[in-house]
């Protein structure tokens, strides 16, 4: 063997070496400059929102994250993310950790690592103008449905029930396409849909469909490698559920905690505390 052809075989092999151990660096760094840095969707209650008066992030992910800050010991930066950048804000390091309304998917497993216990579970709602006659997720076949980029609802959408798909980069985005009769549905996280719907402005919209669409872990997302950042994150969720702490999380931020998360905690609550 030549020692080009060696350096050749080497490179990838330093490559993966020392992205492994920047990845393994994370709790070094979140130590170090003494902050958490967690992306977070602002698109709407009960998730995240701006307060209206104070400018500063509010909602059910919000204090996920601010929760996950005081059991590392640090203070939380929350950074806005969308479906289009969430993951490149992670992979290039903007955030340590994304709690965005990213269910789990395998084609998200296979780019990024996450904790394996979900926090919660959650499926998708379709917004529809009243009296549209769409009363089955098999009326959407052939028809306008307006989601965000990226979003794990695309897939069954078009495959399971022949919608055609709008994606847009915001959720606002798509529920002005709505608004302006552009689609004729807009499917969002449920719990999200079902806040939007107290607004007076929404009255001529309804969820008429009896079932959510995918049902999914929700999960928060790291970097590829990041084993003992994800060892520590899944020990602090399995905690919470031992609590009970997710489940008064959500009723208090309106969050309605599904069966799945009663579930969890039946499973934790007998477990040793962490310390």
């Amino acid at each position: 063997m030549t020692l080009k052809t060696f350096r050749h075989l080497l490179a990838p092999l330093l490559a993966l070496a020392c992205a492994a151990a920047h990845a393994g660096a994370t709790l070094d760094k979140i130590n170090e400059r003494h902050s958490l840095s967690v992306g977070v969707m602002l698109t709407g209650l009960p998730f995240g929102t701006l307060d209206p008066k104070t400018q500063q992030p509010v909602g059910y992910n919000v204090e996920l994250a601010n929760e996950l800050g005081k059991r590392l010991g640090v203070p939380v930066q929350t950074v806005a993310v969308l479906p289009p950048n969430r993951v490149q804000f992670l992979q290039q390091g903007k955030v340590d950790v994304l709690i965005a309304n990213m269910q789990y998917t395998e084609e998200r497993a296979q780019i990024l690592d996450y904790p394996p216990t979900p926090y919660e579970q959650v499926g998708g709602a379709a917004v529809i103008r009243k009296g549209a006659g769409i009363h089955q997720w098999a009326d959407l076949k052939g028809k306008p449905v307006c989601v965000s980029q990226g979003s794990n609802f695309i897939a069954p959408l078009q495959e399971q029930y022949g919608a055609v798909i709008k994606a847009f980069r915001s959720q606002s985005e798509s529920l002005l396409t709505l608004r302006g009769n552009g689609c004729v549905a807009a499917v969002h996280v449920a719990p999200t849909m079902r806040d939007l719907l107290e607004q007076a402005e929404w009255a001529d919209f309804e969820t008429p469909l009896p079932s959510e669409l995918i049902p999914s872990d929700s999960v928060m997302w790291v970097r590829k490698g990041e084993h003992d950042f994800q060892a520590r994150l899944d020990a602090i969720i399995r905690d919470w559920h031992r609590s009970g702490w997710l489940i008064e999380l959500g009723k208090r931020t309106g969050m309605e905690p599904s069966a799945a998360l009663y579930a969890l905690h039946e499973k934790y609550k007998d477990a040793q505390a962490l310390q």
